[in-house]
């Protein structure tokens, strides 16, 4: 038997992206989001409402970094997305986040946070208020990557925001192989 929830927002895994710009004066600015993921592969779709200064500074910067939020940094993730840059301007110090420029895009990235996407605004929805940016950077920390150069989920542990409990999971382990293990049934 089933339970009926009716339309909710309510997907698994929903990744915990830090969305990162500079204020009109420079000032750096982070929140987060759940509400977004790949939508072309070069592109990155995000539900954001206009309220936020990160929007408005996305809309005027054109530009933005999506860092990955980790299992090191939940309380640091957290606070951005409960604290807002338009009440609190300076909120990435009181976090204790350290930022630096990148040399992709007018953004900046976040230190503490190993793996980040740079971002070139394509457009924003002010109806269904939603992000879309240009990736034209994949960022990685060398302490994130496996032998091979690639990025090891291990070693980034990502966490997941749990729509249905207000929670906050890490990714388990692997437990299969894309593109590969979906042969046995041919």
């Amino acid at each position: 038997m089933r339970k009926n929830f009716g339309a909710k927002p309510f997907t698994y895994p929903q990744p915990v992206l830090i969305i990162a710009t500079y204020g009109e004066d420079g000032t750096p600015d982070a929140m987060n989001a759940a509400w977004g993921g790949i939508s072309e592969s070069n592109q990155i779709s995000m539900c954001l409402s206009a309220g936020h200064k990160t929007v408005k500074n996305i809309l005027a910067r054109k530009a933005f970094t999506v860092s990955m939020a980790d299992e090191a940094h939940v309380v640091e993730a957290d606070y951005v997305g409960i604290v807002s840059g338009n009440k609190v301007p300076d909120k990435l110090e009181k976090a204790g986040l350290h930022t630096f420029p990148s040399e992709f895009v007018d953004a900046p990235l976040i230190e503490e946070f190993p793996m980040a996407l740079e971002c070139r605004l394509i457009s924003y929805d002010t109806e269904y208020e939603r992000v879309v940016g240009e990736i034209v950077n994949v960022n990685a920390d060398e302490k994130i990557l496996d032998e091979n150069g690639k990025i090891d989920p291990a070693k980034l542990k990502p966490i997941t925001f749990d729509p249905v409990n207000y929670t906050y999971l890490a990714l388990g382990e692997k437990v299969g192989n894309a593109f590969k293990d979906g042969n046995l049934l041919k």
